[in-house]
């Protein structure tokens, strides 16, 4: 295997039950391509919600997070298992850049579009940087209290978006807290894969309630399902071009950082389960990502990033054979190919989906914290205590800064902020204790 640039992919014979199936393995086809469902499934939610919230074709971009995940699989060798989907992490900026209202189509994309592709340049860039050195570095600028605030940030600084997003009126709000109460009901009393599928799932049971009570009931805004009768079966991506504004591309080129920080941790995690170190691929697996969101972007979809509900997958199944993510690449590049298939998408309420999005980015904010709980961050360290501290505020006020052309918005500044004053800390630690 070591001799050649893919696995071989061995053949496991059915063992037994708990067995972990390896990068390198592979279980009988019909099974291979059950799992690749079920890890499409397990994508779907967020990878079509994220595009909703910037007003992006998420058709076009379920199809890109298959090409994405392909380009990916090559970059590394086939030997990382990950599924690339749309990144919550660029939803604050890519609204601030556009002036995006929050429903229906974005008509500013092709703004975001140029700054999408900066972004991947920079990650990119990195990715060779850390192939050339290694990931000390990075690991050094970046430790545990730094990620977890980082993207602790991320959920804090959309929170009022997705506030502001259901309170037109006081059915929209309602409908909102229906929508949280579905998702977390799924997630306490449903077992199994079904509790993994838990913003699916919950969607669905809000998506029906929403549909009895307005258009069975007359309340509220009813669902037109006039589009998806119209759409077609098979149909062409409709892609978008970008435009380069100097503007976008600095605001949103820094969310780089906060991809490595998500790329690096989903590697640690699955190095972790598998007890293989996958430390050699953490440069070409940032390069694979930083060339996925750059592809994505020229093609009018949105910057990509590997996805923790697909790490929940492989630890509930124990099977990480990176063949499983060619599979569902394969299967989401057939779902794009489906006009009917957006259309259906398209029909999900803005209640529904606000409802939703109060739960995605809190759950955003809590895993944030999970990091410093995993890591057992020491907040006795006033150096650590600091820099959370510090970088939430700055997250959660969008506090912005402008220096000539280049500016920051709330998420970049918290991610630059807390890089940087952890790095000021840490060397006034070394030197003595803090005042």
């Amino acid at each position: 295997m070591a001799d050649s640039y893919f696995p071989r992919w061995r053949r496991q014979s059915a063992g037994a039950e708990g067995r972990i199936v390896g990068t390198d393995e592979r279980l009988a086809w019909p099974q291979m391509v059950a799992m690749g469902v079920q890890h499409v499934v397990a994508m779907f939610g967020s990878t079509v919600l994220a595009p909703l919230l910037m007003g992006f074709d998420p058709n076009l971009c379920i199809f890109m997070s298959g090409v994405g995940t392909l380009l990916f699989f090559v970059l590394v060798g086939g030997r990382v298992p990950s599924y690339l989907g749309s990144s919550f992490a660029f939803i604050g900026l890519v609204i601030a850049v556009t002036g995006y209202g929050g429903h229906g189509p974005n008509l500013n994309i092709p703004v975001a579009l140029g700054g999408i592709i900066a972004c991947g340049v920079v990650y990119a860039i990195i990715g060779l940087i850390v192939s050339a050195v290694g990931t000390r570095w990075i690991e050094t600028l970046m430790p545990p209290v730094v990620t977890g605030a980082i993207v602790c940030v991320i959920g804090l600084n959309l929170a009022p978006i997705a506030v502001h997003g259901v309170s037109g009126s006081n059915f929209e709000s309602w409908m909102a807290l229906v929508t949280v109460l579905c998702v977390g009901a799924v997630a306490v009393f449903a077992r199994g894969m079904l509790q993994r599928l838990l913003i699916l799932v919950g969607l669905l049971m809000a998506y029906v309630i929403y549909a009895i009570v307005t258009n069975g009931l007359g309340m509220g805004k009813p669902i037109d399902f006039a589009i998806v009768a119209n759409a077609a079966w098979f149909g062409m991506p409709h892609f978008t071009a970008p435009v380069f504004n100097v503007q976008a591309m600095t605001l949103l080129a820094p969310i780089a950082v906060i991809l490595v920080a998500e790329n690096l941790g989903h590697i640690k995690a699955v190095s972790a389960m598998t007890g293989q170190n996958l430390d050699a691929y953490v440069g070409r697996a940032f390069l694979g990502d930083g060339l996925a969101t750059i592809v994505s972007g020229f093609a009018g979809g949105t910057g990509v990033t590997t996805y923790a509900e697909n790490i929940g997958v492989m630890a509930v199944t124990k099977i990480y054979s990176t063949l499983v993510f060619v599979i569902a690449a394969l299967i989401a590049l057939v779902l794009g190919f489906s006009p009917k298939f957006g259309a259906v998408i398209q029909t999900i309420p803005g209640p529904v989906l606000g409802g939703v999005s109060i739960v995605v980015f809190g759950l955003i904010a809590v895993t944030g914290a999970r990091i410093w709980v995993v890591n057992k961050v020491d907040f006795s360290d006033n150096r650590n205590l600091i820099v959370a501290a510090v970088t939430l505020v700055l997250g959660a006020g969008d506090f912005s800064l402008k220096l000539g052309g280049f500016g920051l918005g709330g998420i970049g500044t918290a991610t630059f902020g807390a890089i940087i004053l952890y790095a000021l800390l840490r060397r006034k630690a070394a030197q003595g204790p803090l005042a």
